[in-house]
């Protein structure tokens, strides 16, 4: 069944995650990005991003192979170069010339953090900084990608929601007997949004077991990534996650975050992997259960409280931006 596009001039012009770098070796590799149907594929100039479809009979280049630094397509063993012009057609003389219209489309695509970006558009801004990749004193691992049946602006909000820390994950991150949530505002700051201190109990913030009253920093950087930085009175350490999340295909949303901890160097780097997609397999039910699947921008359709400032600021920042995949706009 074919996938429909969807039409976002917003996140269009996003730098998304099409996949980790380590997933593109040396063979072509499919994936979606806001429903259209991608081939990543990398040769010695870098790393590139087509449109997975042959020009010539509708094939998928990403069933294809990679061969003196082009992609060749699986059907007529067409090539295209890095540009997305094709430079060899097997079937006509050498001599003849090639039709300029015989060439793939190809998408700005960059690799960073881990990651391969890629802008379907003109790229509005700058993939957002993380500063903690810039730092030497923390150590980073790439946890997911987590595919999940759910639109994209939910998931964020699940991530920027505290209230819900002491019941969803319940003897990790929060415990019901400390359920209240302090007081606090969400601030604009050079171009993004960022939360006052909020102080929250932590029976196992961390999957090292030990009891915290950790002071989490939000911060919302671009409509689909966000972070947050939390750290307790007893010691230096910080542990911060970035998340990154890419709408794939309709109601399909893949999720990758970036882990980051300045301590526990000694520790196997799997052991913290292993509790994040613990306490992020905690919050699919919920997600796959919420009604109506896209985030309402109307902010009289659910009820909010002073403990959602966060979920209010993301979903103002959305409806400013003009965000329609994933929202219910007002």
């Amino acid at each position: 069944m074919p996938i429909a596009r969807m039409n976002d001039e917003v996140l269009e012009s996003e730098w998304l995650i099409a996949a980790c770098s380590s997933d593109v070796t040396d063979k072509p590799v499919q994936t979606f990005i806001l429903g259209e149907q991608l081939v990543l594929w990398r040769n010695g100039q870098g790393i590139h991003a087509f449109k997975d479809l042959c020009i010539h009979r509708g094939t998928a280049l990403s069933l294809g192979r990679v061969c003196n630094d082009a992609l060749v397509c699986p059907y007529h063993a067409w090539e295209y170069s890095s540009t997305g012009q094709c430079i060899k057609i097997p079937a006509q003389p050498p001599e003849m010339t090639i039709p300029m219209k015989a060439r793939a489309q190809a998408y700005k695509c960059k690799e960073q953090y881990g990651f391969v970006w890629v802008c379907l558009g003109e790229p509005s801004a700058e993939i957002a900084r993380y500063d903690e990749m810039h730092d030497e004193t923390f150590r980073t691992i790439i946890c997911g990608p987590y595919t999940v049946p759910a639109e994209a602006p939910r998931i964020i909000e699940n991530f920027l929601d505290v209230s819900h820390l002491m019941w969803v994950h319940e003897g990790f991150l929060g415990t019901p007997s400390h359920a209240q949530i302090p007081e606090h505002h969400v601030h604009e700051l050079n171009g993004k949004l960022v939360s006052d201190t909020i102080r929250i109990f932590q029976p196992d913030p961390d999957g090292r077991g030990k009891v915290l009253n950790n002071d989490y920093v939000y911060e919302i950087l671009r409509p689909t990534t966000v972070l947050f930085r939390k750290s307790d009175d007893t010691s230096s350490d910080i542990f911060s996650i970035m998340l990154i999340v890419t709408p794939s295909k309709e109601r399909e949303t893949t999720a990758y975050m970036l882990l980051s901890r300045n301590y526990g160097f000694d520790m196997d780097d799997q052991i913290f992997i292993d509790f994040q997609d613990k306490i992020f397999s905690q919050d699919l039910a919920i997600l796959e259960s919420q009604r109506p699947e896209e985030l309402p921008l109307d902010l009289q359709q659910e009820l909010h409280l002073k403990s959602d400032r966060l979920a209010i600021a993301y979903r103002q920042y959305l409806t400013k931006l003009g965000v329609k995949i994933g929202t219910v706009r007002p």
